[in-house]
């Protein structure tokens, strides 16, 4: 949904949000790899570098959502990421605030793998699911982030290619902020 910024609530938008059901059938399906037919599909990965150290640093900068972050969104709350927590994704663009409803359902903490998936709620522009995954492989670290959509309201229908360009800046964003971030902080 896109609200004007000076009249956004994310405390009422979150609340708002907190007892609606996720808008897609295919729960986990970016976790499980078996991305469902009638949506768009992304998957983008990054290498991030080596080490131990590594994986822990970009571990922590999802929880912490430093990608999110990156692009210049703000996550409403801002605890880290739990299976069944509501959040709010809220990129402002002028006086204008585009506002993404979402619920995470599914996270992952293991030994070589660290990562979350949120899907859209009623009032998200697009409907589907998005996972953040850190993987370590062979002594090497890499982000993948992957998704499927579809639009869910008219302005994203009427903007076609320019909605799945919005998309993929986002992505590449994603990627790049928490290179960035984890380059800082190793």
């Amino acid at each position: 949904m896109i609200l004007l910024r000076r009249s956004f609530d994310p405390s009422a938008v979150l609340a708002a949000a907190s007892g609606a059901a996720i808008t897609y059938e295919e729960v986990g399906a970016t976790i499980t790899g078996a991305m469902p037919v009638g949506y768009h599909h992304d998957r983008h990965r990054l290498a991030l570098g080596h080490g131990d150290t590594l994986f822990g640093q970009a571990a922590a900068g999802l929880r912490q959502w430093q990608a999110h972050r990156a692009i210049g969104a703000t996550v409403t709350p801002t605890d880290p990421p739990t299976v069944g927590t509501t959040v709010i994704v809220t990129l402002v663009v002028g006086p204008l605030a585009l506002v993404a409803p979402c619920r995470v359902v599914a996270l992952i903490e293991e030994d070589d793998r660290y990562g979350f998936a949120y899907g859209s709620l009623p009032g998200h522009p697009e409907q589907g699911e998005e996972a953040f995954v850190v993987n370590r492989r062979d002594g090497g670290v890499d982000f993948e982030v992957s998704a499927f959509s579809r639009p869910a309201e008219l302005l994203p229908k009427l903007g076609g290619p320019v909605t799945r360009a919005v998309q993929r800046r986002a992505t590449k964003g994603y990627l790049d902020g928490l290179q960035r971030w984890v380059a800082r902080e190793v």
